[in-house]
């Protein structure tokens, strides 16, 4: 079965060529991301950079490490970590961390990648527009192409331990939204004028849905994960034009939930809600996949909703 939690590493100091923490210092910044769900606010960062006397991009490379700890990688023990620099809508900076997540005897495509995982983080948190992204490795072909989707795209930086480059130096003659007529990306989508015509929806849940960014299916969709004491955790589906790079709702979800570093399991997990769009659907599929890793969980409830301008 897929690894229940995240890496735990109680008894480790932070130490590399950007940033300097002891061991009471890292296990505070641990649980920090852990009751935050892996974001530092502009706040954070600016205390942190204050406290090791270190400029922000130092502070964003240092703390790669820490995101990799997040990582869930029963298949290929390898852990990647990633932190999105990015603007919200007031113009403050701040840092999405994401991590990698594998799903033991299922298809290696049903992995979120770290680069997912952190851009993923952002788009849900309400980040306007990504400045940079620091990995703890060279992204692979499929993560480039789950970036190309971004509106900013040709503008942010890709920072790797000893090396930056952008995303053009390493995705030459690309094949993004516009090479199939969509004008419109992840970070800047069309704008939603419909609604769900189902009574009694969870108004948060159905905007996760609305959010959802599916110009080639046109499936508004989203995934609530209900625990029984640490609130709920939701996700969008996120297309692309290549099409295998896409992020289901439940990865989507699934992220932001073991950024919190929690157990995905029974004693945790109350209820586990797939909501799709009447007409469009194509998801259950992979949610039932996804939740097979996994032994004793609430079963997956699936409401098909129609749409109404």
């Amino acid at each position: 079965m897929a690894s229940a939690t995240f890496t735990v590493q109680q008894d480790t100091a932070l130490t590399n060529s950007h940033i300097s923490l002891n061991v009471a210092q890292t296990a505070s910044l641990r649980s920090q991301l852990k009751s935050q769900r892996g974001i530092l606010n502009s706040n954070n960062i600016k205390a942190l950079c204050s406290q090791y006397a270190v400029s922000e991009d130092s502070l964003l490379q240092g703390l790669v490490p820490l995101a990799s700890e997040f990582s869930v990688a029963p298949v290929s023990l390898f852990h990647v970590g990633a932190i999105v620099k990015a603007l919200d809508e007031n113009g403050d900076i701040h840092f999405y961390f994401g991590a990698n997540v594998e799903f033991n005897h299922q298809a290696l495509s049903l992995v979120v990648h770290a680069e997912q995982s952190a851009i993923n983080n952002a788009w849900l948190n309400g980040a306007k527009k990504i400045l940079k992204i620091a990995i703890s490795d060279a992204p692979c072909g499929y993560c480039r192409q789950f970036m190309n989707e971004l509106a900013d795209a040709k503008e942010f930086d890709i920072l790797l331990p000893n090396q930056q480059f952008t995303l053009a130096e390493l995705l030459p003659h690309s094949f993004g939204p516009t090479d199939l007529g969509n004008e419109f990306s992840l970070f800047n989508p069309k704008p939603q004028l419909a609604k769900f015509n189902l009574d009694g929806l969870d108004e948060t849940f159905a905007r996760f849905a609305l959010n959802a960014y599916v110009p080639y299916s046109q499936n508004f969709c989203a995934v609530k994960i209900v625990t029984f004491n640490d609130g709920d955790f939701y996700g969008s589906y996120a297309e692309n034009a290549a099409y295998s790079p896409s992020l289901s709702p439940l990865q989507s979800a699934l992220s932001q939930f073991f950024l919190a570093g929690l157990s995905f399991n029974e004693s945790v997990v109350k209820s586990i809600t797939l909501l799709e769009t009447k007409g469009q659907e194509n998801q259950a599929g992979v949610a039932k996949a996804v939740l097979a890793s996994f032994s004793n969980l609430p079963a997956l409830e699936i409401i098909s909703a129609p749409l109404k301008e």
